[in-house]
C-alpha cells in the first residue's frame, strides 16, 4: 500500500516539488536548466510556511520560463562584474578610444560608488541616487550621462550571459542632458577660411574638413594610396590616434606621464576603422580634386627640399619631413587659421558640422549623408535639422533679395516697386 502511494505522489523528472522536511521547515526544489557540466540545475528554497515556499517556487518557475534565472555559483558584485567586463569583454567589441571612456566611467565613477552592491540586488533607485551625487560633487550632466551609457552596456552583457535577470540601468532615469548646439560656419565664413588657408602649408587639409566633414583622426589618417584623383574619390580606412604615454622613469620624475622626460607612447599612431559606417568611400568635388593636385605638387617640393631628412610614409597631410601630422599640431593650426581669417572661434568639429549641414541643405538624402559622414544612426542627422531649417530660411531671404531686386529708379508703369530678375 505504501509503495503504491509513493508511486502516485512521485513527481515526473524535472517537475518542481514542495514538501515538509524533517527539520520542520517547508522546502521547494525547481529545475531551472542545465549546468555547465551537463547535470540539471536544480534550485532549492527553504521557508517556515508552505505558502512562502509555494510563492518562491512559482517565482523561480516564472524566471525559468522567462529566461531570467541567475546562473549558479558565487554571485557577482557590481565591482567584480564591471572589472571582468572592462578587462575581458568590452575590448573585443570596441576601439581604443571607446575603451578609454569605458575605463574612466568604470574605475573613477561606478566602482567607487556602487561596486559593493551585489549585482542581482542592484536597484534603479541606487543608480539614480548615484547620478544625483555625481552632479552634486560637480560632475556635468554630460559626464553622468556617459557613465549611464557605459553602465547600461556593461549590464546588458550580464543579462545576455544569464548573470542578471533584468538590467536595472534601463529602468533608471538617466541625467537630462542639453543637446549640443550645432553651429556651422556660414558660407561667407567658409570662403574666408579657405582664402586664408591658401596662404598656409597643407591648405587642402582645411578644404577637406569644410567640404567633406571628415573627423580629425580620419583626415590625418589618409594616405595618398587612399585617394583616386582621376576618378574623384577617397577611401576612409583608418584614423590617427592622439598619443597616450606611460612613465619611462619608473614614475619617479614627479610629473604626469605625458610630461615625463623619458615618456613612452603606449598606443599605436593609427588604427584601422572597424565599423562599417566608418569605412566608406567619399566622392570629391572637382574643385577639391584640383586643390589636392596642387597639394601633391607642393608636397613634392617639400620632399626635395628635405632631402635625406624626408621619411616617406605616404601621408596625404604630412610634416615638412614626411611624418604624419600630430593631432595637437593640427588643432593649433586650426586655431591659427581662424585668427588669420578673422572668423569667430570654434572647435575643429564645427567644420564637420558645417559640411553635414550643407549636405542636408542641398537636399542630399539622409541615408546618403549618413554614409558620407560615417554616421551609424539616423539620430545624428536629426540633431542638425533645426539648424538646417534656420539656414534654409536665410538662404530663401538671400534668393529673394537676388531675384526681386529693389528698383532704385522708382516704381514701374504698373506701380510695382521692384524689378523681377529672371533666373536663367
Amino acid at each position: 500500500m505504501n509503495d503504491d502511494k509513493k508511486k502516485r505522489t512521485r513527481k515526473p523528472n524535472g517537475a518542481s516539488s514542495i514538501y515538509l522536511g524533517k527539520d520542520g521547515k517547508w522546502h521547494g526544489r525547481v529545475t531551472v536548466g542545465v549546468r555547465d557540466n551537463g547535470k540539471p540545475d536544480r534550485r532549492h528554497v527553504e521557508r517556515k510556511t508552505q505558502a512562502e515556499v509555494i510563492y518562491e517556487v512559482r517565482k523561480l518557475e516564472r524566471e525559468r520560463d522567462a529566461g531570467t534565472v541567475r546562473k549558479p555559483g558565487k554571485p557577482w558584485t557590481v565591482k567584480t562584474w564591471l572589472t571582468h567586463w572592462v578587462e575581458n569583454i568590452a575590448p573585443l567589441a570596441v576601439n581604443e578610444n571607446t575603451m578609454v571612456g569605458y575605463g574612466v566611467a568604470v574605475r573613477k565613477h561606478l566602482i567607487p560608488a556602487l561596486g559593493a552592491h551585489r549585482l542581482d540586488r542592484l536597484r534603479p533607485e541606487h543608480i539614480e541616487r548615484f547620478y544625483v551625487r555625481m552632479q552634486e560633487r560637480g560632475s556635468k550632466a554630460g559626464t553622468a550621462h556617459q557613465v549611464h551609457r557605459t553602465f547600461r552596456t556593461a549590464l546588458n552583457e550580464a543579462v545576455r550571459r544569464g548573470h542578471l535577470g533584468q538590467n536595472p540601468v534601463r529602468l533608471a532615469k538617466a541625467p537630462r542632458v542639453r543637446e549640443e548646439e550645432v553651429e556651422p560656419y556660414t558660407v561667407e565664413e567658409v570662403q574666408r577660411l579657405l582664402r586664408a588657408a591658401d596662404r598656409r602649408r597643407n591648405s587642402a587639409r582645411w578644404a577637406v574638413a569644410l567640404s567633406l566633414g571628415l573627423r580629425q583622426g580620419e583626415a590625418l589618417g589618409l594616405r595618398w594610396a587612399d585617394v583616386d584623383l582621376d576618378n574623384g574619390v577617397l577611401w576612409v580606412r583608418r584614423s590617427r590616434r592622439r598619443p597616450r604615454y606611460a612613465h619611462g622613469c619608473g614614475d619617479t620624475c614627479g610629473r604626469k606621464a605625458g610630461y615625463c622626460p623619458q615618456r613612452q607612447r603606449t598606443n599605436p599612431e593609427t588604427a584601422e576603422t572597424k565599423s562599417r559606417a566608418g569605412r566608406r568611400a567619399v566622392g570629391l568635388p572637382p574643385q577639391l580634386v584640383d586643390l589636392l593636385r596642387t597639394h601633391r605638387v607642393r608636397q613634392d617640393v617639400e620632399r626635395t627640399a628635405a632631402g635625406d631628412k624626408w621619411q616617406e610614409e605616404g601621408w596625404l597631410f604630412a610634416t615638412e619631413v614626411g611624418r604624419g601630422s600630430p593631432p595637437r599640431t593640427d588643432y593649433d593650426e586650426w586655431k591659427e587659421l581662424l585668427q588669420d581669417a578673422k572668423v569667430r572661434d570654434g572647435r575643429l568639429h564645427d567644420a564637420r558640422h558645417t559640411a553635414a549641414t550643407v549636405l542636408l541643405i542641398l537636399g542630399v538624402p539622409e541615408r546618403a549623408v549618413m554614409g558620407l559622414m560615417g554616421w551609424s544612426s539616423t539620430s545624428m542627422a536629426a540633431r542638425y535639422q533645426h539648424m538646417v531649417d534656420t539656414v534654409r530660411t536665410s538662404v530663401a531671404e538671400q534668393v529673394d533679395g537676388l531675384i526681386w531686386k529693389p528698383d532704385t529708379d522708382g516704381p514701374d508703369d504698373d506701380g510695382l516697386a521692384g524689378t523681377f530678375v529672371r533666373a536663367h
